[in-house]
């Protein structure tokens, strides 16, 4: 007879963990007691030794769908001599260990029981267990139980009650659980002035009638509100782009179900498993020729970002409806996604004609997670609902708490406490106030979260950035990482390396050592340490930011850089829209330099084959070129742009030239197929694993062709999965150079 007690950090609370330990202690006979803390969940176990060691391994091997364990602490006990096993009332003093979980899509179960006519939640727009439902949205502090989340006020009735009691039951301790006598109740209110129109099941019903009539409506989700409209309904999709001031972004699809998807999208087996999980993610996916979906919901590119109605009220919504709606994050261009009809109402006069709410607090507001599949891997695009917050263990012994407050665009933000990374939810792009006030509300719940504050703080090197200014005074040391170096820094933890590895960190804008853009750059990476061993020529992005918008200014510096004979004969094809005295004003930017800072993007040298391949002028969101680019790339070409590399400088003056002969398709094909060659030149020169960071990856047709030529070469390649390419992970990076 032994007695041993397990102490268990991790995804353990609220997802059903205690009463899995329950049944399991009881299969094998044990007696003890499991409870939860601030620190995470611990049991103790009585009873024969070879049962206690079955019911270690069932603990470790047969976890609830939602759970995971990262700590697993083991010590032994004097014997109690106890007889039963129960679940004991949780503990609220002592450290804040115990991870927050992200909102989880509609589970199976919960799902056949809204639609059985005989179930007392049939219909139920806010049913949830233990094994999906609202967390991170509605958690006000650790650990997760009622009285901390924002169903406090919904006094469970009698029903409700015994299976939030009952160990056996799914609902047990389900924080959430309500139904239709006890929850929270929905309303439709006018735009305008907030009159309320329909209350009740019926307001839902309301709401798809005015969908179906060609109306904008807000519809209050799990963590925000959306805005939405008949997805088939080209005039309808039409009146939100031009009311959200949204010209070409495509707009992401929520589709009935998964037969609708196939309809309009070619998916293959491990994307339609991503659609259909328990995340729910927008998945971005190859769009069908045969779809009868009108091109305006996605211009410039043949994919489709595609998700299925992850709440229930979304799936009362569809029971009213056929086919597929917009469904976009209910915000401002630039601005977080709006929580509270309050803030609809103020931020989006104009736009929306009437709107649902439900009387339940947001607490912590989320959007929608992005992600797309590269072979049979998933990349993604946007970590939020249902991903995050997301925790990392890690090996590192530092004893501060430490806060990586990320880059400027896509910011994310991360802390460092008690050996573990906490990233935050997306946050947005830094240029607006209501996003920089959505970065210090996410840090404070954070803070309230694990009851800290921090002792140091990192930052990006770039002194202009909002997130390192804000970092300078907030009073602690603080201390900048290269963004580039940051990028690579956070997939190396991703796949537990040290290096030394050949780092490959191409996007659009980072600031360098040498005060210039950086975007184009190969590191060699060993620990904490870099070198820059290779870059793609600087040129001179002329008027500065104004380049990012109108790309043709890429495509001019470019060619200011190569001797005009050489392209006197194509000035009327590249630049004929260009006023001449416009012109001649931006070649004295390029030669005294004025306003026009040095830049080796990548993502810019996207920018500027766009402009030539196309003759697009200016770009309304951020990848708007290489969407366009990809779209026009063939799959069976194989040639390739060769890019020459001297002395560490990648030059493309030859590969511009060549495009002056080829047309859009042959230009888009070679120059991609150009890339992937470069980087394997440079790998097989440094002889390295390679590892890939940075926004141009998010690149499907770069990462796959780079995929296929590692392979071929037997060369190591590393990219992320768990983390974002993009600038969402920069603060996990940033955090990895000092712990």
């Amino acid at each position: 007879m032994k007695r041993v007690c397990f102490f268990v950090e991790g995804l353990v609370q609220g997802v059903g963990f205690r009463p899995f330990v329950y049944t399991l202690a009881l299969s094998h006979a044990l007696s003890g007691f499991v409870l939860n803390s601030p620190e995470g969940v611990s049991i103790e176990v009585e009873g024969d030794e070879a049962k206690i060691d079955a019911f270690e391994q069932d603990l470790k091997t047969s976890l609830p769908p939602l759970a995971r364990i990262d700590l697993l602490q083991k010590t032994l006990k004097p014997l109690e001599n106890s007889t039963v096993f129960e679940i004991r009332q949780s503990l609220h003093t002592g450290a804040k260990h115990s991870a927050v979980l992200p909102d989880m899509a509609l589970c199976e179960d919960c799902a056949q029981e809204m639609a059985d006519p005989s179930n007392h939640r049939y219909g139920y727009a806010f049913t949830n267990c233990t094994n999906c439902g609202p967390r991170y949205s509605i958690i006000r502090t650790v650990p997760y139980d009622r009285p901390n989340t924002s169903m406090e006020p919904f006094i469970m009735c009698a029903l409700c009650q015994a299976e939030y009691d009952n160990p056996l039951d799914r609902r047990y301790h389900a924080q959430p659980i309500s139904c239709p006598h006890c929850g929270p109740t929905l309303s439709l209110h006018r735009m305008s002035d907030g009159a309320t129109l329909v209350e009740g099941d019926e307001a839902i019903e309301a709401l798809a009638q005015y969908l179906c009539a060609g109306n904008i409506v807000a519809m209050k989700g799990m963590g925000g509100f959306h805005l939405m409209c008949d997805g088939e309904n080209a005039q309808a999709v039409a009146l939100l782009r031009a009311r959200k001031q949204r010209p070409t972004k495509p707009f992401a699809l929520m589709c009935k179900d998964i037969k609708t998807i196939h309809s309009h999208a070619l998916l293959s087996e491990h994307e339609e498993t991503m659609v259909c999980s328990i995340q729910k993610p927008i998945v971005l996916v190859k769009k069908r020729a045969t779809s009868t979906l009108p091109e305006i919901i996605a211009p410039h590119t043949d994919r489709l970002g595609l998700f299925l109605p992850y709440t229930p009220l979304h799936v009362k919504l569809f029971s009213f409806l056929n086919g597929c709606i917009v469904a976009t994050s209910a915000n401002r261009s630039g601005e977080p996604i709006v929580e509270s009809a309050e803030l609809l109402r103020e931020k989006l006069a104009g736009v929306v004609d009437v709107y649902l709410d439900y009387n339940r607090e947001i607490v912590n507001a989320s959007d929608d997670s992005v992600v797309q599949l590269v072979g049979d891997r998933p990349v993604l695009l946007r970590a939020s609902r249902g991903l995050t917050p997301q925790t990392f263990q890690t090996k590192s012994q530092c004893k501060q708490t430490i806060l990586a407050v990320g880059a400027e665009q896509k910011n994310a933000i991360a802390l460092f406490y008690e050996g573990k990374i906490i990233q935050s939810p997306y946050i947005g792009d830094m240029h607006t106030l209501e996003t920089f006030g959505f970065f210090e509300k996410t840090l404070g719940t954070l803070e309230r979260f694990y009851g800290v504050k921090c002792d140091a703080i990192v930052c990006d090197k770039h002194p202009y950035y909002a997130t390192s200014q804000w970092a300078k005074v907030q009073g602690v040391p603080v201390h900048t990482v290269q963004h580039h170096h940051a990028h690579i820094r956070a997939v190396m933890f991703e796949h537990g390396l040290e290096g030394p590895v050949l780092g490959v960190a191409w996007d659009g804008t980072g600031y360098g050592d040498d005060g210039t853009i950086w975007g184009g750059e190969f590191l060699r990476c060993e620990g904490k340490a870099y070198a820059r061993v290779a870059h793609f020529k600087p040129f001179k992005l002329l008027g500065g930011d104004a380049s990012t918008k109108d790309i043709w200014r890429i495509l001019f510096t470019i060619f200011c850089d190569i001797p005009e004979e050489k392209w006197h004969l194509h000035v009327k094809r590249l630049f004929g829209n260009v006023p001449k005295n416009k012109q001649a004003v931006l070649k004295k930017l390029h030669q005294k330099g004025l306003n026009s800072p040095y830049c080796s993007s990548v993502g810019r040298l996207f920018d500027a084959v766009a402009a030539l391949a196309f003759g697009l002028e200016k770009v309304s969101y951020d990848g708007e070129s290489g969407l366009l680019v990809e779209r026009a790339v063939k799959p069976e070409y194989l040639e390739a742009y060769p890019f020459t590399c001297k002395e560490g400088v990648i030059d493309y003056e030859e590969v511009f030239l060549a495009m002056l002969e080829d047309d859009k398709e042959q230009i888009c094909t070679k120059f991609i197929n150009g890339l992937v060659c470069c980087i394997i030149d440079v790998a097989k020169k440094e002889k390295l694993p390679l590892v890939i960071g940075g926004g141009v990856f998010q690149n499907k047709t770069l990462l796959e062709r780079l995929i296929i030529a590692t392979k071929k070469e037997n060369i190591p390649l590393y990219f992320p999965q768990k983390i974002t390419p993009n600038d969402g992970a920069i603060a996990i990076g940033q955090l990895m150079q000092h712990i």
